[in-house]
């Protein structure tokens, strides 16, 4: 009996030790990951990887773990001899957002590198089920790209049949820029029933002059802002009281960090600019 209750005592340690080890095991096969831009480091963390990213760029500043993590480049330049030092499973990059001849020469030396091009919404939805998958963590990858599209279709259905506004978006103000057809914050404009008098420009983030502007009228003007920019000024439109948004004093303001970041947070710019512009609407009627 004796000799029993101690067989089974061996048993249930050796059990314990097994699935520790599996446990390890399984924690050690995740890959350690390069994440080559602040949105990818964001979306890594939503799906559970963040604990295995070993090194990412500059403005990787969200969530507050992020904050911890080595940087090893910046949109200018990546620090190949740390991407060897380091030997990262996985390179995530920024298609257009590194530089192409560093990227090429990752490639060269063999490194394992995806690359990450968000432009709407569902891009993004599709780049967190991806990045669920190639880090081990398919369901939460799935689970977190299935509540955006969730969340997504709850705002459409609230705001994009309002009446519509006329609107200027500024993305830079020397040179004056701003946004067209193909542009990440044109789907902005699109759900929150904002037209775009450039919408049909020839170029993505057309540059455009004071005079153009006068001739459209429009009703707002939105105007996201960086704190991370510390030269980021705003263009001074108090300086034309003729156009109605300045007459009437509906300049909207976004958090440029949020709003162009391709992540699951962008859904609160969204919000945040389908309901001033509601409050603005509101205005004129």
């Amino acid at each position: 009996m004796k000799f029993r209750t101690l067989l089974l005592v061996v048993l249930a340690c050796i059990t314990t030790a097994t699935s520790a080890e599996q446990n390890a095991n399984n924690n050690t096969s995740k890959p350690r990951i390069i994440a080559l831009a602040p949105h990818i480091v964001e979306m890594l963390f939503d799906v559970g990887a963040g604990e295995q990213i070993i090194a990412t760029t500059e403005h990787a500043d969200y969530p507050e773990d992020a904050k911890t993590i080595p940087r090893i480049g910046s949109s200018l330049r990546i620090q190949l001899e740390r991407v060897i030092e380091l030997q990262p499973d996985l390179i995530i990059a920024w298609k257009s957002g590194n530089p192409s001849d560093d990227l090429a020469r990752i490639k060269q030396l063999g490194f394992n590198v995806v690359y990450s091009q968000p432009y709407t919404f569902d891009d993004v939805a599709k780049e967190l089920r991806l990045f669920g998958e190639l880090s081990g963590h398919k369901q939460q990858g799935i689970d977190v790209a299935t509540k955006f599209l969730n969340d997504l279709s709850i705002i459409k259905e609230q705001y994009q049949q309002k009446p519509t506004l006329l609107g200027f978006y500024e993305v830079w103000s020397r040179p004056i820029t701003t946004i067209a057809k193909g542009s990440w914050p044109q789907q902005f404009l699109d759900i929150c029933s904002i037209s775009n008098p450039f919408y049909l420009a020839d170029a993505k983030y057309p540059q455009v002059n004071i005079e153009q502007i006068l001739q459209t009228n429009v009703d707002i003007i939105i105007q996201p802002l960086s704190e991370n920019q510390v030269d980021r000024e705003g263009y001074p439109w108090e300086k034309w009281p003729i156009i109605p948004a300045v007459k009437h004093q509906q300049i909207i303001k976004l958090d440029a960090d949020v709003v162009h970041r391709m992540t699951t947070r962008s859904l609160n710019a969204l919000t945040d600019l389908c309901e001033q512009a509601e409050k603005s609407r509101n205005y004129y009627q």
